[in-house]
């Protein structure tokens, strides 16, 4: 059994993964386009990210005030492992029906924001570490459309920030970054 959120999550979470396992220890303390947040801190945040959205699959609610250092031994392994259990967590069509108890919102529009979280802070992550991220365009799509729909609450609630523009030659992935708030040229 799939949905369309949890095929995108399958789509997306390896090359998430792939960006993770690619950053070594010394790496932890660089900065990130996110200005609050070091290569260490996103990373725990993008684990909480990973593990409370399976809890909103579920339509659980989510504590997301808990800061936990998750880097801990193995957390390269650990994280892939749930990275794989969200996109599990999102396969039940039942988990796109009605409204998230925690969040108020769609369910839908919940699984569009894990794909984007993981989708985006993993370019984040790898801007910060020297990597390279791509995103398919079924992905970059679903997100577009995403912001099409939320971009606005998204930033009068700080989850992104201003707009940055992006050349009219700006690929659909640099477009995206503009949209919630990143430079795509921006280096540590």
């Amino acid at each position: 059994m799939s949905t369309k959120t949890s095929e995108l999550l399958a789509v997306a979470a390896p090359r998430t993964v792939a960006v993770v396992q690619g950053i070594s220890d010394d790496q932890l303390s660089r900065p990130t386009p996110c200005p609050d947040y070091t290569v260490r801190d996103l990373l725990n945040h993008l684990y909480d990210v990973v593990v409370n959205f399976q809890a909103l699959a579920r339509k659980r609610e989510v504590d997301w005030s808990a800061k936990t250092d998750h880097l801990t031994e193995g957390w390269r392994d650990r994280f892939a492992a749930e990275a794989a259990r969200l996109v599990g967590a999102w396969a039940d069509p039942a988990t796109l029906e009605g409204v998230s108890p925690g969040m108020g919102l769609p369910q839908e529009t919940v699984g569009e924001m894990a794909l984007t979280d993981l989708t985006v802070h993993a370019w984040d992550l790898a801007r910060a570490t020297g990597q390279r991220l791509d995103a398919e365009p079924e992905v970059l799509a679903a997100m577009h459309g995403f912001m099409d729909r939320m971009g606005d609450t998204g930033q009068r609630m700080g989850a992104f920030a201003e707009p940055v523009p992006t050349t009219p030659d700006a690929t659909d992935l640099d477009r995206l970054l503009g949209r919630t708030g990143r430079n795509a040229a921006w280096r540590p």
